[in-house]
């Protein structure tokens, strides 16, 4: 049988009424506070056991079962008799998709028959955990992202019948058949993509983040407007220095910019607190420059960016290109350091620098504090298991040292180690100050070295095996 509700309907209208991913909450269908117990240190929940999960190809009536659901989505409807045969099918596997239906309905009938069904598929009663009650969804997902269970066969066609009603612009994405997105990780970040052409004059119109290309600077004295003690986040390249507050970042999060005679993109995913900048100008000749945009999808709650000429995606905290002509070609965007430092103490530091003008260049009006604390809680979208060694919104210094190792510094202690005089060294990378922040070189030699910061959370779950200092 078919259920048409304002639920199934919510599929469509999210997208117009779900706002900006950095103003709004991450349910479309429902009110879900943004205080999440995943991220928390003494979390006492214990993830049970994966559950087993066969191989091989789904049976003909569960394959077309599976068509069924997502393919009635499309029409407004719910089909529960194909979710009764998926959930009946026992195949763990198949939760993945039962998850990705249930972050777009939420609050109703359909919600409580997919929890059912994803008890009947892993033998798991999400309930269980303290943060269901916060939202079902993430916990869903937290579950799977914690049991790294395979994908079912089919897994990226079903999930595109899926998402591209929220964007049908996502659809070179789900179609690349050698993309190296893992879409399993993958959910809607609550926007739609930035699809406009570089320098576009025209705002965003259709629900998107959009980039900032090349703002107005102004030089220090011209960044009054800026408190002394509100975060930048510092760049240096070609000998000239550039500040990009926080609140400005907070709105666009993608900036594409030429400083000291190189073209660079400044990605700040918010929901890692991770600003980096990469190199745009290294790309073959026949290509020019990469033009970053917001794609309006998540990984683990790490944005993903993408290329608006190529149309190829990126893997926002490495800069390895996951789809498109970039995939193919093995790209890799090259790093340059950013320093996450206060305005008066970079101004300080490096007196020469511009700062990004208070209107962007744009004549925008940005608030000093867009997010109002949106993050203090945990993460608000799904991560998976978080490792123990800190809390997750641990802000670290993250570096790759010379032998390919992964370093985390946790920045707060490496400040006040720093002010005291005390080296911070391990595994062969060393901290020093930069105004308010912090920047790497190797130890012993003063090469630099590409850092930047994040929460504890992201820079962990992209670098497993980081080794941690102290």
């Amino acid at each position: 049988m078919y259920g048409r509700t304002a639920a199934v309907a919510g599929l469509l209208t999210a997208l117009v009424v779900g706002g900006c991913a950095a103003n709004s909450e991450p349910s479309p269908a429902s009110s879900a506070g943004t205080s999440d117990q995943t991220g928390r240190a003494d979390r006492a929940y214990q993830y049970p056991p994966a559950p087993q999960v066969p191989t091989g190809a789904l049976e003909r009536g569960v394959a077309d079962a599976v068509v069924e659901l997502t393919g009635g989505l499309a029409g407004g409807r719910f089909d529960q008799d194909a979710l009764n045969v998926i959930a009946a099918s026992g195949d763990a596997r198949l939760a993945w998709l039962v998850q990705d239906v249930l972050r777009f309905l939420r609050g109703g009938g359909e919600e409580a028959a997919l929890l059912a069904a994803f008890d009947r598929l892993t033998g798991v009663d999400p309930r269980q955990d303290p943060s269901f009650a916060d939202s079902s969804w993430r916990s869903v997902a937290n579950h799977l992202l914690a049991w790294d269970l395979p994908a079912p066969p089919g897994y990226q066609q079903a999930k595109a019948r899926i998402f591209l009603l929220v964007e049908p612009g996502w659809a070179p994405f789900f179609g690349d058949e050698n993309t190296a997105i893992d879409w399993r990780l993958v959910t809607w970040g609550g926007v739609r993509m930035d699809q406009r052409r570089l320098r576009d004059p025209e705002p965003c119109r259709h629900a998107c983040i959009p980039a900032l290309d090349d703002p107005a600077l102004t030089d220090a004295a011209g960044g009054s407007w800026y408190p002394d003690d509100a975060v930048v986040f510092g760049l240096v390249e070609g000998g000239a220095a550039l500040a990009l507050p926080k609140n400005i970042m907070e709105v666009h999060e993608l900036v594409n910019l030429t400083l000291g005679g190189r073209r660079l993109g400044v990605p700040y995913c918010t929901l890692c607190a991770s600003a980096q900048a990469y190199y745009l100008d290294e790309l073959p000749d026949r290509f020019g420059d990469v033009v970053l945009r917001t794609s309006g999808l998540l990984s683990r709650s790490n944005k993903i960016m993408y290329d608006v000429r190529t149309w190829s995606a990126f893997d926002t905290f490495t800069g390895r290109a996951v789809s498109g002509q970039l995939h193919d070609l093995g790209i890799v965007l090259r790093q340059a350091t950013v320093v996450t430092s206060s305005w008066g103490q970079w101004r300080q530091a490096h007196p020469d620098t511009f700062i990004v003008a208070r209107d962007g260049g744009i004549d925008r009006i940005y608030p000093l504090d867009p997010l109002r604390g949106r993050d203090d809680a945990g993460p608000i979208f799904p991560v998976g298991e978080i490792d123990p060694r800190l809390p997750a919104q641990t802000q670290v210094v993250g570096v790759i040292a010379d032998d390919g190792t992964p370093v985390a510094f946790d920045a707060a202690r490496a400040r006040a180690a720093i002010g005291r005089g005390q080296p911070v060294v391990a595994a062969g990378v060393e901290l020093v100050a930069d105004g308010g922040g912090l920047r790497a070189h190797t130890a012993g030699t003063h090469a630099p070295l590409v850092s930047h910061q994040a929460f504890w959370f992201a820079w962990s779950q992209f670098h497993p095996g980081t080794q941690l200092w102290p």
